[in-house]
């Protein structure tokens, strides 16, 4: 990979982790701006039970802004990595910025049509790498048959859309209701909807729960197969080599990462 490019990959996954680094918490009052250490200690200060237990001290500040700022980091590792998936998807398979998007609209209880998303797609017969589209019509193939979809559906599967997770852990039923109506829809469409999680954190019965739903699951593993690994299917599938792309900006990457933690970790 040339340097242009590995240099855009990496500031395409570390921009949005930087702006933890300016968290503060808002501590439940609904305001644009979170707390400075001397509005905290006001706030705090002014209670009369929480100034009594010596809650206003400056290192329970850092104990909110650290927790706040951990969730955060989280959050946007995720935003980062469905940005650089689109990237990738784009740069090897010749796609365009509305090919590796895609959403669709449903009338909510209240009649108003509401639309939902999920983090890329990738449509076969808009694939310009005549190399990558034949593997991926292969891959697609194995996939339906590991599903066990009808052949019916197999026949009208024209792509494959991707829910991207930095992880996954939560056992929030309101989002994975969601995933599961995204995952109806979908097939509804002619996608394979594919849980693409970039790590190797996710809830076993969250897997359970997904495949019993015919998503095919995709996680943050090393030396397994593009059936099951999100890096074994972007060098295998898609031709791009995302584990070494990691390992070799590594440094760069826990160098950034030091410095956010740091300024998160400061009362000031």
């Amino acid at each position: 990979m040339n340097e242009t490019l590995n240099n855009k990959y990496r500031e395409i996954l570390i921009s949005p982790i930087r702006e933890c680094a300016a968290y503060t918490p808002k501590f439940g009052h609904g305001r644009s701006e979170g707390y400075s250490l001397a509005d905290f200690q006001k706030l705090y200060g002014a209670d009369t039970f929480y100034k009594w237990l010596g809650l206003d001290n400056p290192l329970m500040y850092s104990a909110h802004k650290a927790a706040g700022g951990i969730t955060s980091i989280y959050r946007q590792i995720g935003i980062g990595s469905e940005r650089l998936v689109r990237e990738i998807l784009k740069d090897n398979l010749g796609l365009n910025e509305e090919g590796v998007k895609w959403s669709y609209q449903v009338r909510a209880t209240n009649g108003k049509m509401r639309t939902h998303s999920l983090d890329g797609r990738i449509i076969f017969d808009d694939i310009t790498n005549a190399a990558a589209k034949e593997r991926l019509i292969t891959w697609k193939e194995n996939v339906c048959s590991r599903l066990e979809l009808p052949s019916s559906v197999k026949k009208a599967m024209s792509g494959v859309v991707f829910e991207v997770r930095q992880g996954y852990k939560s056992k929030d039923s309101k989002r994975q209701n969601a995933d599961i109506a995204n995952a109806s829809n979908a097939y509804a469409n002619g996608y394979i909807p594919c849980l693409m999680v970039m790590s190797s954190q996710i809830d076993d019965d969250i897997v359970t729960r997904y495949n019993q739903a015919k998503w095919l699951i995709l996680e943050g593993y090393l030396n397994a197969s593009e059936y099951t690994s999100t890096f074994n299917f972007f060098e295998n599938i898609v031709g791009f080599n995302f584990s070494e792309f990691m390992s070799n900006n590594q440094d760069y990457f826990k160098k950034e990462t030091h410095k956010i933690l740091q300024d998160l970790m400061k009362a000031e």
